[in-house]
Parts: C-alpha cells; structure tokens; sequence
C-alpha cells in the first residue's frame, strides 16, 4: 500500500473513530483473563493486561489461587509458606508493566495469587469519613462505593481497571500537590498483609498483620512492590463529595516550561499535555468547586472507550507500515489530526453523563467521582470481540511502551529545556510522541513512603510505539533513549514502578538515598524466607547485582542494556551506538544511513 493510499485510508478509519467516540459508548467486549491455565488452576502462564511484559520474558506458575475472604487468603500463603513456595499477587487486569506479578524462583514452579474476587467493601464509617475495602477492589468498584456513601476518594490515577492492591504497590498516582498531595497511597490509614512465618502460628504458616495510623512499619507497607505479603485490606481517609470544573487550554509551547511549577501550585487537579512535535501544550485547568454547580461532567477518555476491532487492527497496520518504511512524514500528518480531533472533542470529556451528545464545550463540571477516572472499555458485555479496549491483546491492535519517571520540580523547566533543544534538531522525530497524545506532565507531592517520592516533582509520562519484534529497532529511537536517559540519569528522575523497562531501574538504591535499606528491614521483618520477593525485586533493590541488565546483542533496543558497542543496538539494520544530541553523556541506538 503506498503511503498516499495508506493516509487515505487511516482518514477515512480516523473519522469512523471520531463518530464513535463523539457519541454514546457503544457496547465493547470487556479485557479478558491475565491467567490462562492448562489444567483447572494449574499449570498456568501469567501475563499483562497487554498481553507481554516490557521485558518479553513469559511468566509460568504451577499454580493459581482465588480466596474470596481473608480467611482463604490466608490459608492460600500458609500452605504455599509450608511447602517453601515462592508467590505473588496478580490482579484483575494486571496492568503493571515490568513482572511485578511473576514469581520468584524456576519458571513454573511458583504460586499466583488473584485478588479478582477479594473486592468487597469491609466497612464505611461515615462519622471519621473511613472506608476499609479488601485490596482487590477495582478504582472503579471503589469510587462506586464511596460515592454511594457520598464521600470521595481525593485522588487516583486515570484508567478505572487497576485495583486498590496493585495502585499502592506501585506508588500510581494522579495529579497534584494540593493537601497530601495525587498519591493514592498518602490517603491509607491502616492496613491488613497477610504473611508467611517461618513455624506454625495456631497451625498455619501465615498471620495476619493489622498497621495502623502512626505504625512506622506503615511506610513500607504503603509502597510494597507486593514483597511485603498479601495486602488483605486498606482503609483509606475520604472526604465528602466535591465536584470539579475542567477546562482544556490549547497554546503554544514557547516558555511554558518556566510556569510549570506555578500552574501546579494552582490548579489542585491540574496537569499538561505537551505536544513537542506541533510546539503546542494543553493545561488542564481542573478545580475544585462547590456541589451546587450545576453540572453532570464525565470523564470519558477516547483511548479507553470501546472501539470496533477492525479499526484498531488497521490503525495498528498503518502504524506499523510508517515504521517498516521510516514513513515520518505520513506520521506526522496523522498524529496533527488526531491531536486537532483530541482538542475539538474535549479530550474524551462529556458535558452530560446521561446525555448522548458528548462533549459540547467548556467549562466541563461534574462529580468528582465521574471526573477523576475513566475506562468505559471495562464494562459491557462480551460481544466477539465486536468492540474492545484498544490494547486487548487478543486482536492486533494498540501495543506500546509506557516511559514514566518523575523529575523534582526544581529541575523541571531544565529538562524540559533540554528535550526542546533535542526537538529543535529534528521536530518530526517527536511525532510518534504526538500520536499518543504527547508527553504528559503529572504533579506529585514528597511522601514519606520509603520507596515513593522524595521530593514535589512532575511525573513525565510517555506513551510510544512498541513492536512485537524485539530485534528490530523503533522509528527515531535515539531520540526517545535519549530523552529517557537524560530523565533519569542527568535530571535524577525517579521511575514509576509499574511502567517502564529495565534500565529505568538502575540505581534505585543510591537514588532513593537510605531509604531502601529501612523499606528492607521491614521486607525482611513480613517475610524472613523471602517468599514474595522475586529475581526482578531484588534486581531494583540492590539485593543482588544481576538481573536488570542483559549483555547481549540487541539489549538496548528492548530496554536490557544501554548500549555501549554498536551489536548493542542493530548494525545490520543500520542502527548503531552514538551518543546523545543533547545529553552527550547518554548512548543510544542512533539509525545511520548506508553509503551507497
């Protein structure tokens, strides 16, 4: 197909996907199971909500368990502790990135443990305005139920599929540094892991740890990476119900980087949307307002409605024919319309919940509870797969990486200085950045967690192509190893713990500064035989040198290595070792073309 026919077509899908997400959600077949087993419950493989791991390693268990109750949770960890087995947690829709959710030890030997059905609500007690809730609750279940008790859940993170569990263990936040700040971890107030013990406690190999306000050990448990034990259940502070008003403001980019750090002191649910490519950046301007502002908003994001699989399949194979044939002008041109249509039709924002007319314009006010989260994809019935959530991996469709680290606010403007200086070199390298609605910039507060942020920062969060080829190169992938490097490496950046590829993680231990070695003692404390930890955990934590980094050729275009030689990266196919434009310290998969 030639790249004028390939356009013709994308415009002709790309306005099929703008009728779509303009109007009511149509029905869309929920993600299926993240666990597929041979035999019942056993001899099963793990997977991701997007079907592989950022480090295409797969993950076998010999088996899988689903206690309904605390009780059967902890009968699930004293059986696996008697017998020396290693497990892990595994959520309802698994959306971590790295193999947070895999076992330690060989493949297949391990034991996964699903909080699918742990997802009750405990107990809301509406005088303290506290709501304990088993960890396997959903954001979307959560807020459900606050909401019914008229209390809300001051924040969380974007997409509705991630349960309670798994949001603290990886430190997944929102956006601002109002009051405690985006962390949905800085509003737990108690906590109940269920842990394996070394002999028998009234006959099992397992207790119950109950933590409390105040209880220092509560600063590991907030942020556990789920080698603490088995979080059985949360209670978390809420407050009454509030609504919000939004309003997106499209403007250039020129100088916006020197007014970050007020437009997030400002704005309590604020964030940015920056689009490199076209010079242009979208403030959120999201506030608090009273519940007598009229008003029946929702937050409906486009990428997380349903849309009919053929689209995506053939948005997919456009995408990949602008990568097999470095296609960056038919890129660009697209990833201009789709941002144009993101604009017009408010961001996936709808005036009216109840209403069928969508987005019609600004100030967007409503609930908080309909503002905070979105994931519409996660609730019909299966229908063939008619419809989907664009990344359901069981058709061809969006396959990405998430890049996500957060820079300290006083180093913020710098940065985004430096990536401008790597922009100005070549601008439509940027625009596969732009295809997925640019960089987003996030506020987050200093927590005293052990292993959650050190300071007030602005998490950069970058959606970009992936293939499911791991040997062959992405389209400009110097530029976004270079942005990536000069984020963690020359700005201090810290990773967000769900997303990301390995060498995000390196030097975890001297970047958090002590506080690793505290979050340890308590590791060591929950769980002495070391049960839940696994090779990729003690890998970030310093407790063993191997593990992230994998010398071999090709390492450093799937994120294993940092290249230091051209067989590094792919010589044959024209990419090799170079430093960086910018940050002349990093080194990247540069794509040099052959002499004749």
């Amino acid at each position: 197909m030639s790249s004028f026919v390939s356009c013709i077509a994308w415009f002709f899908l790309f306005g099929l996907v703008s009728l779509i997400t303009r109007t009511a959600p149509v029905s869309g077949s929920p993600p299926g199971p993240v666990v597929h087993c041979a035999n019942g419950n056993a001899n099963c493989i793990v997977q991701n909500g997007y079907g592989e791991f950022s480090n295409r390693q797969t993950c076998g268990v010999a088996a899988v368990a689903y206690p309904t109750t605390e009780d059967e949770l902890l009968l699930v960890v004293s059986n696996a502790s008697m017998a020396n087995r290693k497990m892990k947690i595994v959520t309802r829709y698994s959306h971590n990135l790295p193999r947070l959710c895999c076992p330690g030890g060989p493949p297949g030997t391990g034991l996964s443990i699903s909080t699918e059905k742990l997802n009750g609500v405990v107990r809301v007690d509406a005088e303290s305005m506290r709501m304990t809730v088993e960890s396997g609750i959903t954001l979307y279940e959560l807020i459900d139920a606050a909401a019914a008790n008229g209390l809300a859940l001051p924040t969380s993170p974007y997409w509705l599929g991630l349960s309670l569990g798994g949001v603290l263990s990886t430190g997944a936040h929102g956006s601002s540094i109002f009051g405690k700040g985006s962390a949905v971890h800085e509003y737990v107030v108690g906590m109940r892991i269920v842990v394996p013990t070394k002999s028998s406690v009234d006959g099992r190999f397992a207790k119950v740890i109950s933590l409390e306000e105040g209880d220092p050990d509560l600063l590991a448990a907030k942020v556990s990476l789920g080698v603490l034990g088995a979080i059985s259940q949360v209670t978390l502070q809420m407050e009454p119900m509030f609504k919000r008003s939004i309003t997106n403001e499209v403007g250039s980019d020129s100088g916006f980087e020197d007014d970050i750090e007020q437009f997030g002191r400002s704005t309590e649910f604020g964030d940015l949307n920056w689009y490199p490519a076209q010079g242009k950046v979208m403030h959120r301007v999201d506030v608090r307002v009273p519940l007598t502002e009229p008003g029946n908003g929702q937050n409906d994001f486009t990428a997380f409605r349903p849309v009919p699989s053929t689209v995506i399949v053939s948005l997919r194979k456009t995408e990949e024919e602008h990568e097999a044939t470095m296609n960056t002008t038919g890129r660009c041109l697209l990833a201009r319309a789709l941002t144009d249509d993101n604009f017009s039709g408010g961001n996936g924002l709808r005036n009216n919940i109840s209403s069928s007319a969508g987005f019609t314009g600004y100030p967007v006010v409503g609930n908080h509870s309909n503002l905070q989260a979105a994931g519409s994809c996660l609730f019909d019935k299966e229908n063939g797969l008619l419809t989907v959530c664009g990344f359901d991996p069981r058709v061809h469709g969006v396959f990405v990486n998430h890049m996500a680290f957060s820079i300290p606010m006083a180093n913020i403007s710098n940065f985004i200085k430096d990536v401008k200086k790597l922009r100005d070199m070549a601008p439509d390298s940027f625009c596969g950045i732009d295809w997925y609605n640019g960089m987003q910039l996030r506020f987050i507060r200093a927590s005293t967690a052990y292993i959650a942020k050190t300071s007030d920062c602005v998490e950069m969060d970058i959606t970009h192509y992936r293939g499911h080829d791991p040997t062959q190169p992405r389209l400009h992938e110097d530029v976004l190893e270079e942005i990536e490097q000069m984020g963690l490496f020359k700005y201090g950046g810290l990773p967000h713990w769900g997303k990301n590829r390995n060498i995000c993680f390196l030097g975890m231990k001297e970047k958090l500064d002590g506080r690793i070695e505290k979050f340890m003692r308590v590791m060591k404390k929950f769980d002495p035989k070391g049960l839940f930890s696994s090779e990729w955990s003690d890998s970030v934590l310093g407790l063993q040198e191997e593990g992230l980094v994998i010398d071999k050729p090709g390492c450093a275009l799937d994120g294993f290595c940092i290249c230091s030689r051209d067989s590094h990266c792919a010589p044959e196919k024209g990419y090799f070792c170079r430093p960086g434009l910018v940050y002349k310290e990093a080194r990247v998969c540069r794509y040099e073309k052959p002499f004749a």
